[in-house]
C-alpha cells in the first residue's frame, strides 16, 4: 500500500544525502573552507567527531569568532586539510570550544545574524 514511502512531486528538489553518502559538493565545500581561510585573521581548525545526528565536521574559527563547519570523510582528512593550510588544528574533544565562538553567537543573536554554515 506504501503508507510510508516517501513521494516527490515532479522536478522536487531531491532529498539531502544521507549519513555517509558521498556528496556532489565535496569540492565547494572545500573551496568554502578555503575562502574562509583566505579572508579571516587568525584561523584555527577544530575536528568535531561522528556522533548519532551528524558525520565528521571541521570547524573554522576566525579571531573574532566567526565560524563556518563542513563535513569531511574522516578525521584524519580534516587534520590533514588544516594542516595544508598551515592552520592550527585541535580536536574539540580534547580542547572545546573558544569563549570567542561563543561571543560571536551572543552577539550575532542580539544583532539578528545568524552565523555562517
Amino acid at each position: 500500500m506504501g503508507l510510508f514511502r516517501r513521494h516527490r512531486a515532479a522536478g522536487a528538489a531531491a532529498p539531502p544525502p544521507r549519513r555517509g553518502e558521498a556528496r556532489a559538493a565535496a569540492g565547494e565545500d572545500s573551496a568554502h573552507l578555503r575562502d574562509f581561510i583566505a579572508t579571516r585573521v587568525g584561523v584555527e581548525a577544530y575536528v568535531e567527531p561522528e556522533n548519532a545526528q551528524t558525520p565528521v565536521t571541521i570547524l573554522l574559527i576566525a579571531t573574532d569568532g566567526e565560524w563556518t563547519r563542513r563535513r569531511v570523510p574522516s578525521p584524519a582528512v580534516a587534520w590533514d586539510f588544516a594542516r595544508g593550510e598551515a592552520i592550527p588544528v585541535y580536536d574539540v574533544n580534547h580542547t572545546g570550544y573558544p569563549q570567542r565562538m561563543r561571543d560571536y553567537n551572543a552577539r550575532a543573536r542580539r544583532g539578528g545574524t545568524a552565523p555562517s554554515l
